[in-house]
This record gives C-alpha cells, structure tokens and sequence, in this order.
C-alpha cells in the first residue's frame, strides 16, 4: 500500500518520506518489526516508542510515524497523535473493514459483557446473521471463539480482526468499548451504528484520575455512533450525552416518560419478568439472569434491536431464549444443599448488585469472597469491604490479582472499611479461601466467589498463573469424597 493511503486520515505536522513509497506492514513494537513496515512510535506508561526508531529501523522499518523528529537517519511523518495515528493508518491498511459491517458499541462500568453476549444472541435469532463479538470474554467470529487479552485490542488487532469478521461473513460487530480504549484512541475512526451506555460507578480512577474523566471518556462513543442508547436511571447519563452528537434512545426501570420503559416488573431467584413498553407498543419480557442489573441490561439489548430495525415483538421473543453467561452469576454443582455461584463483579456497585441479588434466595447464610486487584483503583478497596461485610453474613476477604503489589497490603487497605455486620474471615491464599467457604458451608447457605469471573488466571508479579475456580471447586470436591 502506498504511504500516502495510510496518512489520508492523518494531519500531517511533517514529512521527509515519499508519499509513494509502498509500505508492506505497520507495527509498533520494534521487535516484531520486519523489512518494508512502517514503524509507528506510540508513547506508552512504561516506555516510549520513540526510543526503538533505531531499533525499528535496524530491523527493516522504511518509514517513522512519530511525534518527535528520530536521532537517526529515516523518511519520516510527524503527527500530534501516534496513538490515533495507529488507529487511523490501521484503519486505511485494512481497508477500512468496519465499514463493511454493522458496529454496536457498549460501554459502562458494568453490564458491558452480558448485554454484548445478549445482543448476539438477538441478532442471530432475529435476523440469521453472523456476528462477531469483541469483549473481556474473549472474542467470537460466529461461534468460533478467539483468547483476548484486553476488553478493547490495541487499535492495529482491531483493524485487523474487523477485516478478519469482515471477510469471514460477519454483517454485524457487537464490541465492548473500554473507557481505556475511548481515551488512548484505540477505537478512533470507528462509527458505530448503535451506542449503548449502561451506567456509571467507581473503577479505574486509578487511570482516570476522577469520575468526570471517567465519564468523559465514555462521552466519546456519543460522538461517534448513529443512535446512543442510555440508561436513564443512572446519574451520569445527562453529563455522558451532554455533547452527544447522535439520536438518543432513553431506556429505564423507572421513568415511565423514557423511550423504552420496564413496567410490571418480578424478580426471581430464576431470573427477570417485565413489560416493555416503547411508544403505544408492549411486550412481555424475561431474561433467565436474575436481580434487578438484569432488567436494565435486558432493556439496553432491546433499545439497541429496536435502533436496528428489529420489531419489539421479536426482541423480547430473543431474549426469553438467550442462556446465562460464563462468569455472570453463573452457578457451579456442589456436593451438598448449598450454592457457589462465581461472578465478575469487582467493582463496588456490581458486587452489591450480586449480594442484594443473592440475599432473597439464601436461605441459610450468604457468603462473600472477593479481593481487590494490585496496581489498581486503591480508593474502592475500603469501600469493596464495607459493601461486602454490610450485605452478607461472612465475609472472606482474600486475594484478587495482586499483580506487583504485596497481597496483604491490598488486604490492609480493604479491612478498614469492614464493619461488623459480618463475620469476616481473611485468607490470602485465593484457593485456600475457597476451600474454607466450602468446608464451613451449612444447607441453604449461598456462597458468593467475586472478582474473577470468566478469568481462569491469576496474575501474580507480570506472570499469569493457571487459576480457574470452577476447577478449583470440582478438584477440592472430588478429593473430599474421597477422603
């Protein structure tokens, strides 16, 4: 491809290299860089890529996206942005393959997962179409499923799994859309056709800095999509869409004037019920995920089949058919009249949601085991264990991703904010904390595993450790039958 197609998007600030050379590559780590790329120098939080122009350059890189003009001698574009100029030059080098498809973003604190998972299910239901799916779970080309090791891919990945959906059939992309990648231009140049905001609290402040950075970030998507549709009922969706730049489609658990409203509403230990109601139009709705999170991220899939054309009727019909998804309020088998259920919630207002979701149907005791994670938002540590200790009977505090940080040093920060609602117990050890849960279970308890989720790892220093608790429950299980 010739240089002056990558740069067509681009504001040039500078440039010593020909418009016309041929570029056979774009990379943007200098040890995966080969012979014809163009090397893009993108300034990271632990290093900055301009100091690997040489090595790019060594290596084959025949010309130099970059901020500041290279120490050595190489053809260079210089931009304000090499971040987004990776985005948009990606972008130009896979012919633009978004375009060729439908796009729905999610973003929000929590909920993104379920309701991307959820919206999949609804299309493919509804329209026979192939979807591809990019989020925390992992990605999906129909059913073909793709490790991920990031909610949002670094924006080349994404250029390049867009042309891969793209060319494999795909008609639609239902992607969560991180505040992480709104801010670092990962998804810049992307239209989407529909926008969906599904709430707002407390998490990485420790990258934000604060909530109204937080929520600006996720303001970006309203710039950049066709139909937003927002949560009404969270408190920070007027300051989202203040700049919106597309058509709002308000949807609410409680405001009966909102585009699309959830009357009538039941909760069960089996899952939600409601009518929806949008303009003269009702449908009975049901979502086999239980607490009252599920209704609104229910209403958030059908606001987005509605924005796609897709009649009331039918989105309802989709979602009473749509099964539970791995790591959301997933239960796992037990060995006796007790309940383990594992979810992700690691934030504080998704594992209050979680526990007030959990109380009704405990019969006996609830149990909460969570942690908080290392090099992470330290301000919600004291809060995760106020919410956990106030919402159930024991809690066990233990350890969450530690990363670079002393696990019991996260744990210092999280007790303060216990109060003595609870029991609590303290374990470090993650696996070791399981095991307690279940030799201390009584029937009708319910434990709750938070924090992990769909995760089957834990990071300890930079290495991934193999860590999955479903696993870890089956093995402990089974050796203790077998005592």
């Amino acid at each position: 491809m010739k240089l002056k197609e990558l740069l067509k998007e681009l504001n040039v600030l500078a440039c010593t290299a020909d418009p016309e050379a041929d570029i056979t590559g774009i990379s943007y780590d200098s040890r995966i860089t080969q012979k014809g790329d163009m090397f893009v120098a993108v300034r990271g939080f632990e290093t900055d890529g301009h100091k690997y122009i040489p090595k790019a350059v060594e290596k084959g890189a025949s010309v130099v996206l970059c901020e500041d003009v290279p120490t050595v001698d190489v053809p260079y574009v210089q931009i304000e942005s090499c971040r987004k100029g990776l985005a948009l030059a990606s972008k130009a080098f896979f012919g633009a393959p978004a375009s060729r498809m439908k796009i729905i973003g999610i973003t929000g604190t929590n909920g993104k997962t379920t309701t991307s998972y959820l919206i999949k299910h609804l299309l493919e239901e509804t329209l026979g179409a192939k979807v591809g799916l990019i989020g925390t779970n992992g990605n999906m080309i129909g059913e073909k499923f793709i490790h991920s090791e990031r909610t949002t891919p670094e924006s080349y990945e994404l250029q390049k799994l867009f042309k891969e959906m793209a060319d494999e059939g795909c008609t639609h992309v239902v992607m969560e859309v991180s505040s992480h990648s709104l801010s670092l231009d990962r998804v810049a140049g992307i239209t989407y056709e529909v926008g969906i905001f599904s709430n707002l609290t407390q998490d990485h402040l420790d990258f934000h800095g604060t909530m109204e950075n937080y929520a600006d970030a996720k303001a970006i998507l309203f710039r950049n999509c066709t139909v937003g549709c927002v949560n009404a009922d969270d408190g920070w969706t007027e300051y989202i869409t203040r700049d919106a730049s597309c058509r709002l489609m308000t949807f609410s658990a409680d405001k009966s004037d909102a585009s699309l409203f959830a009357d009538n509403i039941v909760l069960s230990a089996d899952g939600v019920k409601f009518t929806a109601r949008y303009g003269a139009e009702c449908a009975e709705a049901s979502l086999a995920i239980p607490g009252m999170f599920s209704v609104h991220n229910a209403l958030g899939v059908i606001a987005a089949g509605l924005a796609l054309g897709i009649s009331l009727k039918e989105c309802t019909e989709a979602l009473s058919s749509a099964a539970g998804v791995r790591g959301r309020a997933e239960r796992v088998p037990t060995d006796g009249d007790y309940s383990i259920i594992i979810d992700y919630s690691h934030t504080p207002d998704a594992l209050e949601n979680i526990l007030q979701t959990l109380r009704p149907i405990t019969k006996g005791r609830l149990i909460a085991l969570f942690g908080c994670g290392g090099d992470r938002d330290r301000l919600k540590r004291p809060i995760m264990g106020r919410i956990a200790s106030e919402n159930s009977d024991i809690c066990v505090v233990t350890s969450d991703n530690p990363r670079t940080e002393d696990p019991d040093a996260i744990i210092s920060e999280i007790l303060p904010g216990i109060s003595d609602k609870a029991e609590t117990v303290v374990i470090c050890d993650r696996i070791e904390a399981i095991h307690w849960t279940i030799d201390n279970a009584l029937p009708g308890d319910v434990i709750l595993l938070a924090g992990k989720g769909h995760e089957d790892y834990q990071v300890i220093g930079h290495e991934k450790i193999h860590m999955d608790e479903r696993e870890i429950v089956d093995d402990y299980l089974r050796d203790r039958k077998n005592r």
